[in-house]
């Protein structure tokens, strides 16, 4: 079989080309992770017209099949992150925050780690994406935080932890600290807590935008009106 190719410089070329199921069917794992596919569309008639001419000869899986290999790549993905994270000897800064599902309404929180490799370059993997149960009080939060440090086997190698700059978060912290006691942390700890600057830059403008409330309102107002019909539109655009 013959397969056309398109070089860097834009020239296509010919070469030979045999046809592999595992290869065939790892990069349509690839393809589902990579774009978020729901895994039916291994189900859908359509899929199955576009395979059967794009390649007869390819077995498409079933969804069952095609869930065992995406957590396949998960298991192979999270051992070989956690070999990486047991094998740096820096100090590991983490970032983490509740997100609210919007249709379930559900609160998940995301662990971030951040680290240096040994080629000196900036390193950044999500470790946890969890659903975390209401309440959301700070033994919650902490007792989750400290199942994932466990869980990844970082906790004595930790530098920072960057949250948002709230009293649940602030009471995480200490609780957090007490578990820790026995762990070197930097300076004793003091530095251990990093309140998010973005967050705490949102709270200024937010305070700043309550002082000028009066003027926005009355600018929005304004918008509205000129903006409301044609008619006005085109009367403002004329001045």
């Amino acid at each position: 079989m013959l397969k056309a190719t398109k070089t860097k410089e834009g020239d296509v070329e010919i070469r030979t080309f045999k046809f592999d199921q595992d290869t065939t069917r790892r990069e349509l794992v690839n393809m589902v992770i990579l774009h978020e596919y729901p895994l039916s569309m291994v189900e859908h008639s359509g899929f199955h017209r576009f395979m059967g001419t794009a390649q007869p000869l390819f077995k498409i899986p079933s969804r069952n099949t095609l869930k065992c290999d995406i957590l396949q790549i998960y298991d192979y993905e999270r051992a070989k992150l956690k070999g990486l994270l047991e094998k740096n000897k820096g100090r590991i800064a983490l970032t983490t925050d509740m997100w609210t599902s919007y249709n379930q309404r559900k609160g998940f929180m995301a662990i971030t780690t951040h680290f240096v490799d040994d080629s000196w370059t900036l390193q950044s993997r999500i470790i946890r994406f969890i659903y975390v149960p209401c309440p959301h009080t700070s033994k919650m939060l902490a007792d989750v935080m400290m199942e994932c440090l466990h869980d990844w086997n970082i906790e004595h190698k930790l530098s920072t932890l960057t949250m948002d700059n709230c009293s649940t978060n602030n009471a995480m912290i200490r609780i957090l600290l007490d578990m820790l006691f026995d762990v070197s942390l930097l300076w004793n700890g003091d530095m251990f807590h990093m309140r998010c600057s973005a967050h705490i830059l949102n709270l200024i403008v937010r305070d700043g935008l309550d002082v000028i409330s009066d003027s926005v309102e009355r600018i929005r107002s304004s918008v509205s009106y000129w903006t409301s019909s044609p008619k006005r539109e085109e009367f403002f655009l004329s001045l």
